[in-house]
């Protein structure tokens, strides 16, 4: 994906954007937006196109409803392109400004501001900024537009900074939200925006599409989707972090024999989420019911994966990945941490099922 927005080709950054675009452009006329999208679908993309086609040029009268993406070829549409449209504000985390090319005037690139850790957050003194540019005339005379993603790394001082800006923002201002988890945001935020889903895409559209980015086996595809929920974005950074089918259906196998190598050079993030997948799927084999994010081919392994865990076990083993996932950002020795998560998955996984434990299991067909 080279860019996020509509580009001179008219051409959207994800496929799977125009019906979620065109419902969007259609039914939705309030100031505010929260769109509920999960990591790996695109949630950032979808906003920058959609604050695109509310500034877009190029969209006459007798364009048919009011037409359901922006043209990419207007000057405001080239403006947004280049990250320079003066009626457009951008609120992204440091980290993710860094990434995407979205800097704010106070950014520094250079010197000793930019060796310092880039902040997760999304501070006070960036929604400020924010604000003050909403209080400018439309430079353009399309309005003007602010996009937070995701707005669930608003800092309680920064949430509670925009809430009145949510509720009554200048004339011609509107603002829109990303999230992957709604609960998450104040209550107050969320009363004051309209709610659009942003739902993963179907398979006949994210499988071409990945196999345009270069994963050119369908089935190898396929089984990455299954592994990352259908998003395909997430499939995407798996491949490019070197991670393939076979390597992913091994991973049960590799875990239940205390192969930690087998995760070596996983950054810990990645780890923990294949970690956490691969429990819940543990859990689910012992419940009665299949596995969703592995193969059941990678259960079929009797030699190294036992028929019918413990749930207490595979519990204790969820609860510290959880807690290790809470704390992602501790300087931890990776190589030492990789190593004591697998040793307790494989305890896990060997854990004999106690009384009760696993009946459904045990008249269950073999995975």
């Amino acid at each position: 994906m080279n860019d996020l927005v509509v580009g001179e080709d008219g051409a959207l950054p994800l496929p799977w954007l125009a019906e979620p675009l065109a419902q969007a452009l259609r039914t939705h006329r309030g100031h505010a937006l929260l769109v509920h999208g999960a990591p790996g679908v695109g949630a950032l993309a979808f906003g920058l196109v959609l604050a695109q086609a509310w500034l877009c040029e190029g969209q006459g009268e007798a364009a048919p409803a009011r037409a359901l993406r922006p043209c990419g070829r207007c000057g405001s549409c080239r403006l947004i392109h280049s990250h320079l449209h003066p009626d457009l504000t951008v609120l992204l985390p440091e980290t993710l400004r860094r990434d995407h090319g979205w800097p704010l005037p106070d950014d520094k690139t250079d010197g000793e501001d930019s060796k310092r850790k880039p902040s997760r957050q999304i501070r006070i003194d960036e929604v400020r900024l924010l604000i003050e540019r909403s209080t400018r005339t439309s430079a353009r005379g399309q309005g003007k537009a602010a996009l937070l993603h995701p707005a669930e790394v608003l800092n309680l001082q920064s949430a509670n900074a925009l809430l009145k800006t949510l509720e009554e923002p200048a004339a011609g201002t509107r603002l829109l939200l990303t999230t992957s988890d709604p609960a998450t945001l104040l209550p107050t935020v969320r009363s004051r925006c309209q709610l659009l889903r942003l739902p993963a895409p179907p398979e006949a559209v994210a499988l071409p599409w990945l196999q345009a980015q270069g994963v050119a086996d369908a089935a190898e595809a396929r089984l990455l989707l299954a592994a990352c929920s259908g998003r395909p974005l997430d499939v995407l950074a798996l491949v490019q972090a070197g991670v393939n089918a076979r390597a992913w259906a091994a991973l049960p196998a590799a875990v239940a024999a205390g192969q930690a190598s087998a995760l070596s050079g996983w950054p810990i993030p990645r780890v923990v989420d294949a970690l956490q997948k691969l429990c819940h799927d543990a859990m689910a084999r012992a419940s009665g019911a299949a596995p969703h994010y592995f193969p059941a081919e990678a259960w079929a392994h009797r030699a190294a994966l036992p028929a019918l865990p413990a749930m207490p076990a595979l519990a204790a083993w969820a609860a510290e990945l959880r807690r290790v996932a809470r704390h992602a950002d501790h300087p931890w020795s990776e190589a030492l941490l990789i190593e004591s998560l697998v040793n307790g998955g494989a305890q896990a996984l060997s854990a004999p099922a106690g009384p009760g434990n696993g009946s459904r299991a045990a008249s269950a067909p073999a995975r």
